[in-house]
């Protein structure tokens, strides 16, 4: 069993020294580390560290926040690392999964962040339903409106005129000159003739 730290901070102006000592002491062999942006999903050395562990290692962070951009980020990697046999330990909030109590308080943040989502989507749905009630719905708004429709519809009728011309003409492409002048003919046949 071998103990892989992971560090992080959020700028160049910050020093990693605290996390370092923190982590050699907790007995880390080797420590990855990452001067980014908890909320950026690209962080190199993360992902070089998630690499390196084996089956029965351990990733010990200094503090729950090190490691994830949010709880259920945080509960997303460490379930994939228990999946892989991986165990996870944050040093200043005792939490280790390798123990029964340390994966009980872990399942507890999982039932929390799961909690969390379901209230999200439940807000959401009954905004959109609100919304839906004055009259207003979702989506992309339209790129011609009725009467765009019918001019471009009587330009096309011209022989002289062709669809790259109308395209052009409202800004469109040509598969949404399709799919509002021509509807009969499917988007397989359009392609991206013009």
């Amino acid at each position: 069993m071998a103990l892989i730290g992971y560090a992080r901070v959020s700028t160049r102006d910050q020093k990693l020294g605290l996390q370092d000592d923190a982590l050699s002491r907790a007995g880390c062999e080797k420590v990855f580390c990452d001067v980014s942006s908890g909320a950026k999903s690209d962080r190199p050395q993360l992902a070089a560290a998630l690499e390196y562990l084996r089956p029965d290692d351990v990733l010990v962070v200094w503090r729950l926040d090190r490691l994830g951009r949010s709880l259920a980020h945080l509960i997303e990697v460490v379930e994939a690392l228990r999946d892989r046999g991986v165990g996870f330990r944050s040093v200043t909030e005792n939490l280790d999964t390798t123990t029964a109590g340390g994966m009980l308080i872990f399942q507890i943040f999982g039932a929390i962040a799961e909690f969390e989502r379901n209230l999200i989507r439940d807000r959401t749905n009954a905004g959109l339903a609100a919304a839906r009630a004055r009259g207003r719905c979702g989506g992309r708004r339209r790129s011609l409106s009725d009467g765009q429709i019918k001019l471009a519809a009587e330009l096309a009728s011209s022989p002289s005129v062709t669809i790259s011309e109308v395209c052009e003409t409202f800004n469109i492409s040509s598969r949404t000159y399709y799919r509002h002048i021509h509807p009969s003919v499917t988007l397989s046949e359009v392609g991206d003739r013009p």
